[in-house]
């Protein structure tokens, strides 16, 4: 009976591992640019970053 409550302890734990690592990426804007990986690839090689940003821009 002591390891299930061992093992909910453990669980808990990690899962709140997993909530903070979640909303530090959210606050520092890991999920901010989902649409430029996608067109960056249509783009071609000789796209730089400040071609992206001016068309975004438009």
């Amino acid at each position: 009976m002591n390891i299930i409550f061992l093992l909910i302890a453990a669980s808990t734990v990690v899962a709140l591992i997993f909530l903070a690592s979640f909303i530090w990426a959210v606050r520092t804007g890991q999920f901010d640019d989902d649409r430029a990986p996608a067109i960056r690839i249509l783009d071609g090689p000789g796209r730089s970053k400040e071609d992206m940003n001016e068309r975004k821009d438009r």
